[in-house]
Parts: C-alpha cells; structure tokens; sequence
C-alpha cells in the first residue's frame, strides 16, 4: 500500500496575462486561448522567471466550468528551462464568473481554481521535476494569474 498523500509547498508563480482570443462556438462550448507574456515563480523548490510565448487554451463549457490547459517554460535561476504543463479547472457561481470576466477582483474562496502541473526537463539540477506532479490553487486578476503550488508526495 502506498504512502499517504501530502502536499509540500514548492513556489508561488505569478503570470501576467494578455487579452482573451476567442475562437468561437466549437462542439463543447467557446474555444479560447489567453498570450502568457512573463512572470516569475518564487519559493523554497522552484525559482525562476517565466518566458514569454506560452499559451493558456481553454474551452468554456455550457456548463460554465471553464476547462484550462496552459504550456509555458520556466528558466531557473541557474538558467535551466523547464517545461510545465497546468491543466485544471476554474469555476464559480454566475456572478462571481461574470466579475471575473470583467476583470473585477474576486475573493478566491468565491470560486473554484485548481490545475494538476507536470513538469518536463534535461536541465541536469532538475530531473527531479520530470518525476513530479503539483497541484495548484490559482486566483485570477484583470491582467495576471496567481498559483500556489504544491508538490503531492
């Protein structure tokens, strides 16, 4: 049997965002994408500054759950590049959703934001993320998102 599972505090990311893209209707609801332009992750085991030209693809659902999978890189303080892949779900009740939308802050406890991050690399200090999963509690503001990760051990 395996071990129980924990969370480890491993940084805290902030990512400034640019405008959404909508693509339209697509089969199960708006097909979207929001430009990630840079930003920084600051904690005990992750430290670094996020490289422009990721992209964080989403669909809104006709549900309202918005479906996230963002793809950005990480360069380490040593300069390592990591790959992290977030992917997760954000939702909440119409006017908190609608707020958000406008760009309005929101107290995260008023809405749901979690993203399940893996992690890929062959920058040598960092192999060791190719073998972790983190989970993140995020919060979104008008021009940036904000994630607590969390190493699950």
């Amino acid at each position: 049997m395996d071990a129980p599972l924990s969370l480890h505090f491993m940084a805290r990311i902030r990512c400034e965002v640019g405008p959404l893209v909508s693509l339209g209707a697509a089969p199960i609801g708006e097909r979207r994408y929001v430009p990630l332009l840079g930003g920084t992750a600051e904690g005990p085991a992750l430290n670094g500054a996020i490289e422009p030209g990721g992209v964080d693809w989403q669909v809104l659902r006709r549900d309202g759950v918005l479906e996230i999978a963002a793809h950005y890189v990480l360069r380490a303080d040593d300069g390592g590049r990591i790959e992290i892949i977030s992917e997760g779900l954000r939702h909440g009740p119409p006017e908190a959703m609608a707020r958000l939308a406008r760009g309005e802050a929101v107290a995260p406890a008023d809405y749901f934001f979690r993203t399940l991050m893996r992690f890929q690399t062959g920058a040598p200090a960092w192999l060791h993320l190719n073998r972790t999963l983190a989970l993140a509690s995020g919060t979104r503001s008008a021009d940036a998102v904000e994630l607590e990760v969390h190493r699950i051990g």
